[in-house]
């Protein structure tokens, strides 16, 4: 069996609202634009030579009924005014031949600022104890490059995707986050 690798990724969100919990999530994957395709979660690890592009050009590259790869993050509630959040958070190191970390967030009560950083810092978090490092942002945390630096030769940026929600009386309200993986 040949193997699978992503060369490309593009992040998509979205959040949905029905009486049935399994509608609601059907609708927040459609307003994602990942409803027509058939998904199967995978673990957290962003490729070497992984391209990062837009939404509207990895569709391009999806067919109707395909298997997709992602890795996604999603929060549901039949709660009344209930906060939710689902993110997904991206370390992507400046070594191209190195793989990154993706991470998977879902909370309540989060805004989509505060989930968001959470779900960066973990994948950076992750990405950092799998090298050995230490991971004590005070000491990795470089504010005026915006990134994070793991060694000497290693630096890591961070980015996110985050879908916030509020739950409805009488209703099932899901929020997804997701990062679509395409060989």
């Amino acid at each position: 069996m040949s193997s699978v690798i992503p060369s490309k990724a593009f992040l998509t969100k979205g959040k949905g609202q029905h009486k049935e919990k399994l509608a609601s999530l059907e609708q927040a994957l459609r307003a994602g634009k990942i409803a027509p395709f058939n998904l199967v979660k995978v673990s957290s690890i962003f490729p070497p030579h992984c391209k990062l592009i837009s939404r509207e050009a990895g569709l391009k590259l999806l067919k109707p009924g395909q298997i997709v790869f992602l890795v996604m993050s999603e929060c549901a509630s039949n709660e009344a005014h209930r906060l939710i959040s689902a993110s997904v958070g991206l370390a992507i190191p400046n070594d191209p031949d190195h793989y990154g970390y993706l991470s998977e967030h879902h909370t309540f009560g989060q805004d989509e600022k505060e989930a968001g950083q959470y779900s960066e810092d973990l994948a950076a978090y992750m990405l950092a104890t799998t090298l050995g490092v230490n991971f004590d942002t005070n000491q990795i945390w470089n504010e005026e490059r915006n990134i994070y630096r793991l060694s000497d030769k290693l630096t890591v940026r961070t980015k996110n995707i985050t879908q916030t929600a509020k739950g409805e009386k009488g209703l099932w309200t899901t929020a997804f986050a997701a990062a679509i993986l395409i060989p």
